[in-house]
């Protein structure tokens, strides 16, 4: 549909037009979904995580699988990065989606891993696909300036759930919303939670973080298992947990699921560790959260971690265009609270003004942190070059300080003016300010 007649049309007409497009793209690729085992990932926060997760679960109980998410695609061994925002963003359009479960299954995988975004279950994109096993990680505030409404987003995660009572269902239990999802029909329903004891499902017990990894006891059923992940956060705990209750509802054994958690040595753009040289005296950590909830698991995650040294946190962030402008003051108050330095600028302005939302969002630094605390150009910045404000960020760096550039995550590109995408990427840029301060370890 050609953009100015999208801007004419209604939400609800132009998903019937998805509709008919998703029919059509069934019937054109033989209905692959039905001729492969799905799984299907929704919620807020943790999705593409949980789908990787899912996905080397799978690989280490031998099970060859695909797998879409925001940040990449995958056919048994073969994983390709998405570098544009162009295609698609998390769940891309039936066509697309169809191709590649046919691929999959010509491949010869036995289950596909899908993400499954708000907008995809709204503009039928999903159509004709019949899952197999369904999980929902949380719901925060998040896409109003399509839902309006939170219960209108809520409502489209329930959609997920109740198109497919066939499928068995996996839910936190430690989201306000889990008993929405729970009440609802579905072959088996499995409960995961970090707080709280749940009748069947896992729970995580003595859970111990660290700086750059988390161990904890997955209680499940019918036994234990320790896991240590290479990813740190509470927050991936819950991912982990729902992707070891997955396995659990696929009936895979207990040491496969530990140890394809114990595989994944972090998910691309997601609390990622960038490093270049033993020189180099501080951490750098690259993470997509775009949202307030997001970023205050991030920022939460490193000051546990800074508690144990006298590092200080470096906040680098701004917020994306054509979102939600009520969250953009919020997201300022988190970085005015949680860290010790801030820069403002760029992320995703798309035809809005980058200055004027940059604006918007260091409006909130006086909200946060103390009293008197926050001076403009002596501990905070706006700054409106992004690759700029990387690099002062890591010249101002200091031994165990910890710079948390957020908001693009794996992202290769940033998205200008109305319908532009110019190559930007915080991971590569990150790394070239690094060599320039203390070269690179051959």
């Amino acid at each position: 549909m050609s953009n100015p007649l999208s801007k004419l049309l209604s939400q609800s007409t132009k998903n019937k037009y998805h509709k008919i497009r998703s029919k059509f793209a069934v019937l054109r690729y033989g209905n692959p979904g039905a001729k492969i085992k799905l799984i299907g990932v929704t919620g807020t926060k943790g999705k593409t995580t949980t789908c990787n997760m899912i996905s080397s679960v799978l690989d280490a109980a031998g099970i060859k699988n695909a797998m879409e998410t925001t940040i990449n695609t995958k056919i048994g061994d073969q994983v390709t990065a998405h570098t544009t925002k162009s295609a698609w963003v998390t769940t891309p359009p039936a066509k697309v989606l169809q191709a590649f479960l046919k691929k999959a299954v010509r491949e010869g995988c036995k289950y596909a891993v899908i993400e499954v975004s708000s907008g995809a279950i709204d503009q039928h994109r999903i159509y004709g696909l019949k899952f197999d096993a369904v999980v929902y990680t949380n719901l925060s505030h998040e896409h109003m300036e399509y839902h309006h409404t939170k219960e209108n987003y809520l409502n489209a995660k329930l959609k997920l759930f109740k198109d497919n009572p066939q499928a068995k269902s996996i839910i936190n239990m430690d989201d306000a919303n889990w008993n929405k999802f729970y009440v609802l029909p579905a072959a088996e329903k499995f409960l995961y939670s970090t707080k709280k004891s749940v009748e069947h499902g896992v729970v995580a017990r003595k859970i111990l973080t660290q700086a750059e990894n988390v161990t904890f006891t997955a209680a499940y059923d019918s036994g234990q298992s320790t896991v240590r992940l290479n990813m740190p956060g509470i927050f991936n705990v819950s991912n982990a947990l729902a992707a070891f209750a997955c396995g659990i509802a696929l009936e895979l054994d207990a040491n496969k699921i530990k140890s394809g958690l114990e595989n994944i040595k972090g998910v691309t753009g997601r609390m990622e560790s960038i490093k270049v040289s033993q020189k180099q005296n501080f951490s750098v950590i690259v993470d997509y959260a775009h949202n307030a909830d997001s970023l205050k698991n991030v920022y939460e995650t490193i000051k546990d971690g800074l508690s144990k040294t006298d590092g200080r946190m470096i906040a680098v962030l701004g917020a994306t265009g054509r979102r939600d402008k009520t969250k953009r003051p919020i997201m300022g108050a988190l970085a005015g609270g949680y860290a010790d330095m801030v820069i403002f600028t760029d992320e995703d302005p798309y035809d809005e003004d980058p200055m004027q939302i940059i604006e918007e969002i260091s409006a909130g630094i006086l909200k946060g942190g103390e009293k008197n605390q926050w001076r403009l150009n002596r501990n905070y910045w706006k700054v409106l070059d992004r690759k700029q404000a990387i690099a002062k960020a890591l010249r101002e760096a200091k031994k165990n300080d910890v710079v948390i550039i957020t908001g693009k995550g794996a992202e290769e590109v940033m998205a200008v003016g109305e319908n532009e995408f110019i190559p930007f990427s915080d991971r590569k840029i990150a790394r070239e300010e690094l060599t320039k301060l203390f070269g690179e370890d051959k």
